[in-house]
């Protein structure tokens, strides 16, 4: 079992599966309302549930386009731009072919193998870049969804030495609105809105933008999610994976961890 999976079953057998998610919250079987840090690795980052990408997922299955075809949505074996591409193309404010795959690894190995000297991990507000003039660009959506699948972003013409893995129209459609989304939240979310729970987190985590690395060592880390969780918060189970600040909570949320702080040194 691995750590992400550990935690869900902590979750689990204090309270109960989880029954709804909305913004940063999970609600749970026992009526338990948790804060969420982990944001599903940052793919959730704008939040759970109530998302126009997921309108534009029931729009495209309703319209049956779930075949092997090609659609608007779906990068094409032949080239021409795609809705998706379009969307990455507006992110990284330069043109843009994009292929998917199905895990990070093959991702980071396509591009490294494109573009060797000029390949980046995106992350949304924590990096100053100018991604326009970054080759390879690979982008984890900001679809709250299990993980399925990475971008590979390479300037328009680029040779890859890969191809697209196969997408359905309808999840295309969805990490498409999702890359919207993003753009759209990017101009509204900022410094403001993430400090103001500096006064809690900081004690626990060095914060950069809305991301929070932990300031405990690795050894004691799991004993720090145990106790976030019986706080009723839910932390990121991986050490080397950061904690998300969570946007538009109150900051009463964190009353129960300033009640029973956790203590290392």
């Amino acid at each position: 079992m691995n750590q992400v999976q550990h935690l869900a079953a902590e979750i689990t057998s204090r309270y109960g599966t989880i029954k709804r998610a909305r913004n940063c919250f999970l609600y749970t079987a026992k009526g338990v309302r948790l804060t969420d840090m982990f944001l599903e690795s940052g793919r959730a980052i704008l939040g759970w549930g109530g998302s126009s990408a997921f309108t534009m997922l029931k729009n495209v299955l309703g319209r049956g386009i779930t075949g092997s075809f090609d659609t608007d949505f779906t990068p094409r074996a032949e080239g021409g731009k795609s809705q998706l591409s379009r969307a990455v193309s507006e992110l990284l404010a330069s043109e843009r072919d994009i292929y998917l795959f199905t895990s990070k690894q093959t991702a980071l190995k396509t591009a490294l193998e494109t573009a060797p000297e000029s390949t980046s991990l995106y992350k949304p507000w924590a990096e100053s870049a100018n991604w326009s003039d970054v080759s390879a660009v690979i982008i984890e959506p900001p679809l709250a969804w299990t993980p399925a699948y990475w971008i590979l972003a390479v300037k328009t013409g680029t040779t890859v030495p890969a191809e697209s893995a196969p997408i359905a129209a309808p999840l295309c459609a969805a990490i498409t609105r999702s890359i919207y989304n993003l753009i759209a939240a990017l101009q509204e979310r900022e410094e403001k809105d993430w400090f103001i729970y500096d006064t809690v987190l900081t004690k626990y985590w060095t914060r950069k933008g809305p991301y929070l690395y932990p300031k405990m060592p690795q050894e004691v880390y799991a004993l720090f999610v145990q106790h976030c969780l019986e706080q009723e918060i839910v932390i990121s189970p991986v050490y080397e994976q950061p904690s998300i600040v969570p946007f538009g909570a109150d900051k009463g949320v964190f009353r129960k961890l300033e009640r029973n702080p956790f203590t290392w040194k």
